[in-house]
């Protein structure tokens, strides 16, 4: 897990500019969603071909957190990424982004139905959880992401999984431009590095939404279910 926090000096611009650090006092759970983001074993396995190795050490944390909020109405969804075998559903990532030579891989790991596309085995699902799939960072882009979340009333977005700074940051990011309420869960998201990690959760506060830990999640959908 990283060991990195938002800078005071970021801290500060925040609180000068909306005078609290926190968005969100209480969050409803009935219009509230974890979204738990490419924890897959492309990513997530040792030795995986596009590995994250610090998305190993947030499965524990999200496992607790999903059970939390499983018990106070929290809808989880878990979204996986899926493109076709060849990549080309996808050709201006993989022919610009990866080189040739690992090109079939990379697109082979991700392929619908393939072991390593599959969620990573140490996670634990329920039985009233959703599953969706994109091809894109964010999963509003040309899927039906939105529709789901708009005929289930939910408005907003709890997002752990991995890369923080690659496909959370662009979920967030469209989320909040698109309405949506967003924090990111900072204990439980993994980038590759530190740097990345603490620079995606530097630009959410400021722009995009809430960073928040498991513990504060759970503390704000109380406050609600309190308050009601």
């Amino acid at each position: 897990m990283h060991k990195v926090e938002i800078r005071e000096e970021i801290v500060a611009r925040v609180l000068a500019r909306r005078g609290k650090l926190h968005l969100f006092d209480a969050l409803d759970p009935r219009r509230s969603a974890l979204v738990v983001i490419d924890m897959q074993n492309a990513f997530v396995a040792p030795g995986a071909p596009i590995e994250v190795p610090a998305a190993r050490a947030i499965v524990a944390p999200i496992n607790r957190l999903t059970r939390e909020l499983r018990g106070r109405g929290v809808q989880v969804i878990w979204m996986l990424h899926e493109n076709r075998g060849d990549g080309r559903d996808w050709a201006g990532f993989f022919d610009a982004f990866v080189a040739p030579g690992r090109r079939a891989e990379a697109a082979a790991a991700l392929a619908a139905g393939s072991a390593l596309q599959k969620l990573y085995p140490e996670l634990e699902t329920g039985p009233g959880d959703l599953w969706t799939t994109k091809n894109r960072y964010s999963p509003f882009i040309r899927s039906d992401f939105a529709t789901t979340l708009q005929e289930r009333g939910i408005d907003t977005l709890l997002l752990a999984g991995t890369k923080t700074n690659v496909c959370v940051e662009c979920t967030a990011r469209d989320a909040m431009m698109l309405d949506y309420k967003v924090a990111v869960l900072s204990d439980c998201t993994a980038a590759l590095s530190d740097d990345e990690h603490r620079a995606t959760l530097e630009n959410v506060i400021q722009q995009f939404g809430d960073v928040l830990t498991a513990k504060e999640a759970v503390r704000a959908v109380d406050h609600h279910t309190q308050g009601a």
